[in-house]
């Protein structure tokens, strides 16, 4: 692949400094040094010292990733936006986003890998951005290639990445609009986690979307991305997602996994510079649900 620019600084610098600038990732440019991709200034090849004229363009190309531990997957894809960047993909919940242990050959990953690879894809390594639970349906971020990762990567650690959930919780709230703050840490060694003093500061927003049978209907803002953050929260204070067995939620309520979808997100595309905006339905059986509770589900028009 290779991607090009210009030197819109208003001065001259090294083609390091330009691309530095741009976004470009240490670790890629380290991987050019090690002759894993090369640069060219207007057209021809050069080194990442020399220098760079205002409104000269300087082009990077990066040599194809695979990763043969990664094994290819046939499984469907509810693709709802793609590029030659990106992927954004509406997981059904049941469906680990990343390899691991436990299952190493059906995830997400694996299913893209089978995808990218019968469209002809150069890289088939595909890096997650937003990765959702096991059992969390809905929107989840994939770039399609290691130069696409480096460039969301200060959206991702700033939280600039605008993502929304909807989630159905035992109980009601103190307020229709509220924050839960309260640090975050692993319960001994196991995967699950509580709130502690010893933890990770955590943030959650939260709306009231409606209520009903002692249940209620929430939209939720992470600002800050702890794991199993908004599960977490909500059970902490006493308001647990309904179906989630972890975190003591209701398991009666006619689902079978913790009710949390991410419905929506937005992110500033680093390459085209506009803002690229998805959203995803509610699946069947969290529609379900909210019929059988009263909850009417509304659609959210906050940014």
């Amino acid at each position: 692949m290779k991607y090009t620019w210009i030197n819109d600084l208003k001065a001259e610098v090294t083609i390091k400094k330009l691309l530095t600038v741009k976004g470009v990732s240490h670790r890629i440019l380290s991987r050019v040094k090690r002759g894993e991709g090369e640069v060219w200034l207007e057209g021809k090849k050069s080194n990442l010292t020399q220098k760079v004229a205002i409104a000269e363009h300087v082009t990077l190309g990066l040599i194809p990733e695979n990763n043969p531990a990664i094994l290819p997957a046939v499984g469907a894809l509810k693709i709802l936006f793609e590029d030659q960047n990106w992927l954004v993909v509406d997981k059904p919940a049941g469906i680990t986003s990343v390899p691991g242990p436990s299952n190493r050959k059906s995830t997400l990953v694996n299913r893209i890998k089978g995808y990218l690879m019968a469209q002809g894809a150069q890289d088939l390594v595909p890096h997650i951005i937003t990765r959702l639970d096991r059992d969390t349906s809905g929107i989840v971020l994939v770039a399609k290639n290691r130069l696409a990762q480096g460039l969301i990567g200060k959206q991702t650690e700033k939280q600039q990445l605008q993502k929304r959930y909807l989630a159905v919780i035992s109980g009601r709230l103190p307020q229709q609009h509220g924050l839960i703050e309260a640090c975050i840490g692993r319960q001994d060694k196991q995967i699950k986690r509580e709130v502690t003093a010893a933890g990770q500061f955590a943030k959650t927003e939260y709306w009231v979307l409606d209520e009903s049978s002692g249940t209620t209907l929430v939209e939720v803002k992470l600002h800050t991305g702890r794991t199993h953050q908004i599960r977490v929260h909500f059970s902490a204070i006493g308001c647990p997602l309904l179906g989630d067995e972890l975190y003591g939620g209701d398991l009666n309520k006619g689902i079978t996994r913790q009710a949390l979808h991410a419905f929506k997100l937005s992110y500033l595309d680093p390459f085209t510079l506009q803002k690229n905006a998805c959203t995803a339905a509610l699946p069947d059986d969290m529609q379900a649900l909210c019929s059988h509770l009263g909850l009417d589900i509304l659609t959210s028009q906050r940014e």
